[in-house]
Protein backbone atom coordinates (compact mmCIF):
# COMPACT_ATOMS: atom_id res chain seq x y z
CA UNK A 1 0.00 0.00 0.00
CA UNK A 2 1.45 3.37 -0.93
CA UNK A 3 1.36 6.51 1.16
CA UNK A 4 -1.41 8.17 -0.88
CA UNK A 5 -3.79 5.30 0.00
CA UNK A 6 -3.49 5.95 3.72
CA UNK A 7 -5.27 8.55 5.81
CA UNK A 8 -2.63 11.22 6.16
CA UNK A 9 -2.15 13.79 8.91
CA UNK A 10 -3.82 17.16 8.56
CA UNK A 11 -1.34 19.95 9.29
CA UNK A 12 -1.44 23.66 10.05
CA UNK A 13 1.64 25.71 10.90
CA UNK A 14 2.46 27.82 13.94
CA UNK A 15 5.01 30.57 13.50
CA UNK A 16 5.53 29.14 10.01
CA UNK A 17 7.72 26.31 11.21
CA UNK A 18 6.00 24.22 13.90
CA UNK A 19 3.47 21.69 12.55
CA UNK A 20 0.19 21.36 14.43
CA UNK A 21 -2.11 18.35 13.99
CA UNK A 22 -5.54 19.61 12.97
CA UNK A 23 -7.24 16.50 14.44
CA UNK A 24 -5.82 17.13 17.89
CA UNK A 25 -4.90 20.83 17.81
CA UNK A 26 -1.54 19.95 19.31
CA UNK A 27 1.98 20.72 18.00
CA UNK A 28 4.28 17.89 16.97
CA UNK A 29 7.22 19.30 18.93
CA UNK A 30 8.12 22.07 21.33
CA UNK A 31 7.77 25.66 20.16
CA UNK A 32 10.85 26.37 22.26
CA UNK A 33 13.29 23.80 20.83
CA UNK A 34 12.01 20.48 19.49
CA UNK A 35 15.46 18.90 19.23
CA UNK A 36 16.43 19.79 22.80
CA UNK A 37 13.04 18.49 23.95
CA UNK A 38 13.62 15.12 22.26
CA UNK A 39 17.07 14.81 23.77
CA UNK A 40 15.79 15.66 27.24
CA UNK A 41 12.58 13.64 27.25
CA UNK A 42 13.20 10.60 25.10
CA UNK A 43 16.97 10.09 25.13
CA UNK A 44 17.85 11.16 28.67
CA UNK A 45 14.51 9.86 29.94
CA UNK A 46 15.49 6.37 28.73
CA UNK A 47 19.12 6.79 29.85
CA UNK A 48 20.36 6.92 26.27
CA UNK A 49 22.91 6.71 24.76
CA UNK A 50 24.42 5.05 27.87
CA UNK A 51 22.21 1.96 27.46
CA UNK A 52 22.84 1.50 23.75
CA UNK A 53 24.20 -1.88 22.68
CA UNK A 54 24.27 -3.72 19.34
CA UNK A 55 20.74 -4.76 18.40
CA UNK A 56 19.10 -2.25 20.76
CA UNK A 57 15.42 -1.72 19.89
CA UNK A 58 13.56 1.56 20.27
CA UNK A 59 9.80 1.69 19.71
CA UNK A 60 7.68 4.81 19.50
CA UNK A 61 3.99 5.61 19.79
CA UNK A 62 3.48 8.58 17.47
CA UNK A 63 6.13 8.66 14.73
CA UNK A 64 5.08 12.12 13.53
CA UNK A 65 7.77 14.14 11.78
CA UNK A 66 10.51 11.54 12.34
CA UNK A 67 12.41 13.95 14.60
CA UNK A 68 12.74 11.40 17.41
CA UNK A 69 14.09 8.79 15.00
CA UNK A 70 16.66 11.19 13.58
CA UNK A 71 17.76 12.34 17.04
CA UNK A 72 18.14 8.73 18.15
CA UNK A 73 20.06 7.84 14.99
CA UNK A 74 22.45 10.76 15.53
CA UNK A 75 23.00 9.70 19.14
CA UNK A 76 23.75 6.15 17.97
CA UNK A 77 26.32 7.43 15.48
CA UNK A 78 27.88 9.71 18.08
CA UNK A 79 28.11 6.82 20.55
CA UNK A 80 30.35 4.90 18.16
CA UNK A 81 28.49 1.60 18.59
CA UNK A 82 28.95 -1.10 15.97
CA UNK A 83 26.09 -3.27 14.81
CA UNK A 84 22.48 -2.33 14.24
CA UNK A 85 19.90 -0.18 15.98
CA UNK A 86 16.26 -1.16 15.45
CA UNK A 87 13.52 1.46 15.45
CA UNK A 88 9.79 0.80 15.16
CA UNK A 89 7.30 3.65 14.98
CA UNK A 90 3.53 3.23 15.35
CA UNK A 91 1.61 5.99 13.58
CA UNK A 92 -2.13 6.28 12.91
CA UNK A 93 -1.94 9.30 10.58
CA UNK A 94 1.36 9.54 8.67
CA UNK A 95 2.62 12.97 7.76
CA UNK A 96 2.94 13.86 4.09
CA UNK A 97 6.58 13.87 3.04
CA UNK A 98 6.44 17.55 2.02
CA UNK A 99 5.17 18.47 5.48
CA UNK A 100 7.89 16.31 7.03
CA UNK A 101 10.50 18.14 4.97
CA UNK A 102 9.18 21.53 6.05
CA UNK A 103 9.07 20.50 9.70
CA UNK A 104 12.55 18.96 9.75
CA UNK A 105 14.05 22.04 8.06
CA UNK A 106 13.87 23.63 11.53
CA UNK A 107 16.77 21.36 12.56
CA UNK A 108 19.65 21.98 10.14
CA UNK A 109 22.08 20.00 12.31
CA UNK A 110 20.10 16.90 11.31
CA UNK A 111 19.85 17.79 7.61
CA UNK A 112 22.01 14.93 6.21
CA UNK A 113 20.05 12.35 8.20
CA UNK A 114 16.73 14.00 7.38
CA UNK A 115 17.50 13.82 3.68
CA UNK A 116 17.97 10.06 3.88
CA UNK A 117 14.68 9.59 5.76
CA UNK A 118 12.76 11.85 3.39
CA UNK A 119 14.03 9.98 0.35
CA UNK A 120 12.74 6.69 1.76
CA UNK A 121 9.37 8.19 2.58
CA UNK A 122 9.13 9.88 -0.81
CA UNK A 123 9.58 6.43 -2.34
CA UNK A 124 6.62 5.16 -0.29
CA UNK A 125 8.74 2.90 1.90
CA UNK A 126 7.57 1.94 5.40
CA UNK A 127 10.37 -0.52 6.15
CA UNK A 128 13.91 0.51 5.27
CA UNK A 129 17.49 0.95 6.47
CA UNK A 130 19.19 4.22 7.35
CA UNK A 131 22.83 3.25 7.64
CA UNK A 132 22.98 1.04 10.76
CA UNK A 133 19.34 1.74 11.69
CA UNK A 134 16.63 -0.73 10.69
CA UNK A 135 13.36 1.20 10.57
CA UNK A 136 9.76 0.05 10.40
CA UNK A 137 6.79 2.41 10.47
CA UNK A 138 3.61 0.55 11.39
CA UNK A 139 0.65 2.54 10.08
CA UNK A 140 -2.72 2.28 11.80
CA UNK A 141 -4.34 2.67 15.19
CA UNK A 142 -1.80 1.32 17.69
CA UNK A 143 -4.63 -0.18 19.73
CA UNK A 144 -5.06 -2.60 16.83
CA UNK A 145 -1.53 -2.87 15.41
CA UNK A 146 0.58 -3.19 18.58
CA UNK A 147 -1.07 -6.38 19.92
CA UNK A 148 -0.01 -8.25 16.77
CA UNK A 149 3.54 -6.90 16.74
CA UNK A 150 6.12 -9.67 17.14
CA UNK A 151 8.84 -7.41 18.49
CA UNK A 152 9.79 -6.09 21.92
CA UNK A 153 11.50 -2.83 22.77
CA UNK A 154 14.39 -1.99 25.05
CA UNK A 155 13.10 1.60 25.21
CA UNK A 156 9.76 3.22 24.41
CA UNK A 157 9.23 6.81 23.29
CA UNK A 158 5.59 7.52 24.26
CA UNK A 159 4.98 10.55 22.09
CA UNK A 160 1.28 10.56 21.34
CA UNK A 161 -0.48 13.90 21.42
CA UNK A 162 -1.63 15.34 24.74
CA UNK A 163 -3.74 12.92 26.82
CA UNK A 164 -6.40 15.64 27.03
CA UNK A 165 -6.59 15.89 23.23
CA UNK A 166 -5.83 12.30 22.21
CA UNK A 167 -6.98 10.10 25.10
CA UNK A 168 -7.10 6.95 22.93
CA UNK A 169 -3.31 6.89 22.76
CA UNK A 170 -3.10 6.59 26.56
CA UNK A 171 -5.81 4.03 27.22
CA UNK A 172 -5.08 1.28 29.78
CA UNK A 173 -5.33 -1.45 27.16
CA UNK A 174 -2.71 0.18 24.96
CA UNK A 175 -0.35 0.88 27.85
CA UNK A 176 -0.70 -2.77 28.86
CA UNK A 177 0.39 -3.73 25.34
CA UNK A 178 3.39 -1.41 25.65
CA UNK A 179 4.37 -3.26 28.82
CA UNK A 180 3.88 -6.66 27.15
CA UNK A 181 6.14 -5.56 24.31
CA UNK A 182 8.97 -4.37 26.56
CA UNK A 183 12.07 -6.47 27.17
CA UNK A 184 13.23 -7.30 30.68
CA UNK A 185 14.85 -4.18 32.10
CA UNK A 186 13.24 -2.05 29.40
CA UNK A 187 12.13 1.53 29.92
CA UNK A 188 9.75 4.20 28.69
CA UNK A 189 9.80 7.99 28.72
CA UNK A 190 7.12 10.54 27.92
CA UNK A 191 6.70 14.30 28.13
CA UNK A 192 3.39 14.03 30.02
CA UNK A 193 3.12 13.82 33.79
CA UNK A 194 -0.68 13.50 33.90
CA UNK A 195 -1.63 11.56 36.99
CA UNK A 196 -3.96 9.14 35.22
CA UNK A 197 -1.21 8.31 32.68
CA UNK A 198 1.26 7.56 35.46
CA UNK A 199 -1.27 5.36 37.23
CA UNK A 200 -2.10 3.54 34.00
CA UNK A 201 1.57 2.81 33.30
CA UNK A 202 2.09 1.67 36.88
CA UNK A 203 -0.90 -0.64 36.61
CA UNK A 204 0.54 -1.99 33.35
CA UNK A 205 3.67 -3.16 35.17
CA UNK A 206 6.14 -0.28 35.16
CA UNK A 207 7.89 1.33 38.08
CA UNK A 208 7.01 4.96 37.34
CA UNK A 209 8.91 8.12 38.25
CA UNK A 210 8.02 11.78 37.79
CA UNK A 211 11.06 13.91 36.96
CA UNK A 212 11.74 17.48 35.74
CA UNK A 213 10.32 18.17 32.29
CA UNK A 214 11.58 20.24 29.40
CA UNK A 215 11.17 23.98 29.09
CA UNK A 216 7.88 25.24 30.47
CA UNK A 217 6.76 21.73 31.41
CA UNK A 218 7.55 21.27 35.08
CA UNK A 219 7.44 17.48 35.00
CA UNK A 220 7.63 14.45 32.71
CA UNK A 221 7.43 10.72 33.35
CA UNK A 222 9.78 7.79 32.91
CA UNK A 223 9.72 4.20 34.08
CA UNK A 224 11.19 0.73 33.96
CA UNK A 225 9.38 -2.56 33.51
CA UNK A 226 9.01 -4.50 36.75
CA UNK A 227 10.83 -7.80 37.01
CA UNK A 228 8.70 -10.89 36.63
CA UNK A 229 7.75 -12.38 40.00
Amino acid sequence: MTGDQREMAGITWREGRVPVATRFQDPYFSLQDGLAETRHVFLAGNDLPARFSPGFHVAELGFGTGLNLLTCWQAWLDSGHAGELHYTGFEAFPMDVHDMERALAAFPVLAPLAGALLSRRAAGQWRFSLGPVRVEIVVGDARHTLPGWKGAADAWFLDGFSPARNPEMWEPGLMAQVARHTKAGGTFATYTAAGHVRRTLSDAGFTVERIPGFGRKRHMTRGRINAAP
